[in-house]
C-alpha cells in the first residue's frame, strides 16, 4: 500500500507482529536485521488460581533476588573482581615512586611494569563492570516481571469491598512508582551497596597492611563519627521517605479520581477548585521530596568534613613519619590515594542508601498490599459445583458491609429454579446488597445463602460464576473490540455464536453504524458508545455466556423507550429456562417477574405476584398506584400534585 501526498511507500509487514500493517520501505532492512537479533518469546502458560497452592513468602529484598540464584552469585563474583582489581592503582603508584622515581632507586622497567600492570586492572575492571551492570539488569527484569505478575494476581483475588474502600490512584502508586522504585533499587542500588561496602573493607585492611598507626588514627577519627551521623540519618530518611511513598500516592490517587470524574467537574466548573486541591497535594509531595533532600545535604556535608578532618590529620602525621624516615613518599601518597578512596564510597552510599530508602518504603507498601487478605475466601475443602437447576435460599441471611451495622436482617426467601424474582423497595433498601450475596461477592455475617441445596461457601468460585450472569447498572467495557467485550466471558466463543448474541438483544442496527461493524475498537469504559448502547452490549455479553441464574442490576434503566421496547423481548429469550434476579427501579420491569419480593430497610415484607400484591394493598400496591399515576399523567401530558 502507499500514502497518498507524500510519496513515500510501505511495504507490508513482515513477521505479523508489527502495528499498522506496514513500514516504511526505506527502513525494511533494518528491521528485518533487529528482528533477527530478536530471541524465541514462547507462549506463556499463565495459570491463576483463586486460593494460592500455599502461602507465599512475605515480601522482602532476598525472597525477590533468591529466585534468581545464577544471576545473583555471578553478579557478587563480578562485583568482588571490581572491587578488587579497582584498588590496585595506589599500591602499584607506591611501587612506582619507592622503586622506579627517587634518587638511588630509579628504574624505566618498574615504572613501566608498575604502568602496564595499572592499565591491566583498569581494562579488567572495565569489563567486570560491564558484565556486572548486564547482569543486574537482567536480575532486575526478571524479579520486577515476577512481581508485577505477583501483585496483579494478588488484586484479581481481592474481595470487591477492598476497592470501594481503597482509591484507585492508590493502587495504580503500587503498581507504578513503588515498582520503579524498586526496579532502581535492584538494577543500580544493591549492586553499589554492595560494591561499595566492599570497596571499604578493602581499603580498610589495605591500610592496616600498610601502616597500624596511620590506619588507626584514620579510623577512630573518622568511624565513630560518622555511625552516629549514619544512625540518625537512616531513621530520619526512613520516615521522611515514608512520607514521600504516601504523598506520590495522594497525587495519583487525586489525579485519577479528576480524569474519571471531567464530565461532572466540567459540568459544575469546578476547575479552579481541583487545580487549588491539586496543587495542595502536590504541595505536600513536594514537602516530603524536600526533607529527604535537606537531610542528605546535612549527611552529605558530615561526611564531606570528616574526610576533610581525615586528610589534614594524615597530612600532619603522615608528613612528620616521612621527616623521620619511617614512612616512606611513596607509602604516604599512596595513603592519601586510599584514604581519599575511602571517603568516596561513602559519599556514593549516601546517595545509594536514598534509592535504598525508596525502595524500602515500596517494600512495606506492596508487603501490606500482598499480606491483605480477601474478606471472602474460598475455602480449602471447597468443592466444585456440577451444573445446577437455580434453586437459591435465603436461612436467616444477616449481612452489613460494617458487620455492627447491618444492611440486611433476617433474611428467608426461596427462589426456585427457572423462576424471575423481582426485586423492588426504595433506594437503600438492601435490593442491590442480596443480589451480591447471591454472587457471592460478599458473604452473609449470620445466616446461609444456597445454590440447590449448597452452601455458597463449599463451593469454588471458577464453578460457581461460571453459572451464573451479572448485568449492573452501569455496564463496563474494556478497550477492545465490540467483539472481544462481547465475547469476554467466553474469549473462544464462534463468530456466529456473537452474531446470535447480537440478533438476540437487538444490536444490529448499532453495529452496523458502527466504521468497522464488530471489529470497532471500543474506547477505555465504552466511553465512544451511549449508555443505552454499553448496556445493550452487556446484555448480549450476558446471553453469550449461557449462564444457569442471572441477576440483572435494572438492566434497561439506562434505555430510552424505543430501546426498552426491543430489549424486552430480548430478555424473554434471555430469560428462557433460566433463574433470574431483577434489581427493579421501573415497575414496568417488575410486573413481567413470576414473583415479587417487596424490600424495605432491609428487611422482605412481601412477596407475590403483581397481582397478589396490589390485591394485598400493602406497601407494593401503593407503589403501584403511585407509579400507575404518573403514568397517567404523563400520557395526558399533565402532572399530578
Amino acid at each position: 500500500m502507499s500514502w497518498g501526498g507524500g510519496g513515500m511507500g510501505f511495504a507490508p509487514a513482515r513477521g505479523g507482529g508489527l502495528p499498522f500493517g506496514g513500514i516504511p520501505s526505506e527502513l525494511q532492512d533494518g528491521v528485518d536485521r533487529l528482528l533477527a537479533t530478536e530471541p524465541e518469546h514462547p507462549e506463556t502458560t499463565v495459570r491463576f488460581e483463586q486460593r494460592p497452592e500455599r502461602p507465599p513468602a512475605r515480601l522482602s529484598l532476598w525472597h525477590l533476588l533468591v529466585a534468581y540464584p545464577r544471576l545473583m552469585v555471578v553478579s557478587l563474583v563480578l562485583i568482588v573482581v571490581l572491587s578488587l582489581s579497582a584498588q590496585a592503582g595506589p599500591y602499584l603508584t607506591e611501587l612506582a615512586i619507592d622503586h622506579g622515581m627517587i634518587a638511588g632507586h630509579r628504574s624505566l622497567l618498574v615504572v613501566g611494569l608498575a604502568a602496564a600492570t595499572y592499565l591491566a586492572s583498569v581494562v579488567i575492571s572495565a569489563l567486570a563492570q560491564r558484565s556486572q551492570v548486564r547482569t543486574t539488569g537482567r536480575l532486575a527484569a526478571g524479579v520486577m516481571k515476577d512481581l508485577r505478575i505477583r501483585v496483579f494476581g494478588h488484586l484479581q483475588r481481592l474481595s470487591l469491598d477492598f476497592f470501594t474502600d481503597e482509591k484507585a490512584g492508590v493502587l495504580m502508586s503500587r503498581m507504578t512508582s513503588d515498582i520503579q522504585n524498586l526496579q532502581q533499587l535492584l538494577q543500580d542500588g544493591l549492586s553499589q551497596f554492595t560494591q561499595q561496602g566492599l570497596t571499604m573493607i578493602v581499603i580498610t585492611a589495605i591500610l592496616f597492611l600498610m601502616n597500624v598507626k596511620l590506619a588507626l588514627i584514620t579510623v577512630l577519627l573518622i568511624v565513630p563519627v560518622l555511625t552516629v551521623a549514619s544512625h540518625w540519618f537512616r531513621v530520619s530518611s526512613e520516615r521522611a521517605y515514608q512520607r514521600v511513598r504516601d504523598g506520590i500516592a495522594n497525587v495519583l490517587a487525586d489525579l485519577s479520581e479528576s480524569l474519571q470524574g471531567v464530565r461532572v467537574v466540567t459540568s459544575h466548573n469546578r476547575q479552579r477548585h481541583n487545580v487549588i486541591h491539586h496543587r495542595n497535594v502536590v504541595g505536600s509531595y513536594r514537602d516530603a521530596n524536600n526533607q529527604t533532600a535537606h537531610i542528605s545535604s546535612l549527611y552529605g556535608s558530615i561526611t564531606q568534613l570528616l574526610g576533610y578532618l581525615g586528610q589534614g590529620a594524615l597530612l600532619a602525621i603522615g608528613g612528620d613519619m616521612v621527616l623521620h624516615h619511617s614512612l616512606s613518599i611513596g607509602a604516604l601518597i599512596a595513603f592519601f590515594l586510599y584514604l581519599n578512596r575511602f571517603l568516596q564510597p561513602i559519599q556514593l552510599l549516601v546517595q545509594q542508601y536514598n534509592t535504598y530508602q525508596q525502595g524500602q518504603a515500596s517494600i512495606i507498601k506492596l508487603r501490606g498490599l500482598l499480606e491483605t487478605r480477601p474478606s471472602v475466601e474460598e475455602a480449602a475443602a471447597a468443592q466444585a459445583l456440577g451444573e445446577i437447576e437455580g434453586r437459591i435460599d435465603f436461612e436467616d441471611v444477616v449481612f452489613g458491609y460494617d458487620p455492627e451495622l447491618p444492611v440486611v436482617s433476617e433474611v428467608n426467601l426461596t427462589i426456585r429454579p427457572g423462576e424471575t424474582v423481582a426485586f423492588v423497595g426504595p433506594t437503600g433498601a438492601g435490593k442491590s446488597t442480596l443480589a451480591k450475596l447471591i454472587t457471592r461477592f460478599y458473604d452473609p455475617v449470620r445466616g446461609r445463602v444456597l445454590i440447590d441445596g449448597r452452601d455458597l461457601k463449599d463451593v469454588t468460585f471458577a464453578s460457581l460464576r461460571r453459572q451464573l450472569g451479572v448485568v449492573p447498572q452501569e455496564p463496563f467495557l474494556f478497550a477492545g473490540t465490540v467483539r472481544e467485550n462481547i465475547a469476554f466471558a467466553r474469549p473462544d466463543a464462534s463468530d456466529a455464536e456473537v452474531e446470535e448474541a447480537v440478533r438476540a438483544v437487538g444490536l444490529q442496527d448499532v453495529i452496523a453504524r458502527l466504521p468497522a461493524g464488530l471489529d470497532t475498537v471500543v474506547h477505555e469504559r465504552g466511553q465512544s458508545l451511549s449508555s443505552g448502547e454499553r448496556q445493550l452490549l452487556a446484555l448480549a455479553r450476558a446471553f453469550l455466556a449461557h449462564p444457569r441464574v442471572l441477576v440483572l442490576d435494572e438492566a434497561t434503566s439506562n434505555l430510552d423507550l424505543a430501546s426498552e421496547t426491543k430489549i424486552e423481548g430480548a430478555l424473554d429469550l434471555l430469560l428462557q429456562g433460566r433463574t433470574a434476579v431483577l434489581i427493579a427501579h421501573r415497575l414496568s420491569t417488575a410486573m413481567k417477574a413470576d414473583r415479587i419480593v417487596v424490600v424495605a430497610e432491609g428487611r422482605i415484607v412481601e412477596v407475590g405476584s403483581h397481582d397478589e400484591l396490589v390485591a394485598a394493598g400493602g406497601r407494593y400496591a401503593a407503589m403501584y398506584e403511585t407509579w400507575a399515576s404518573q403514568a397517567e399523567a404523563e400520557s395526558a401530558g399533565t402532572r399530578p400534585d
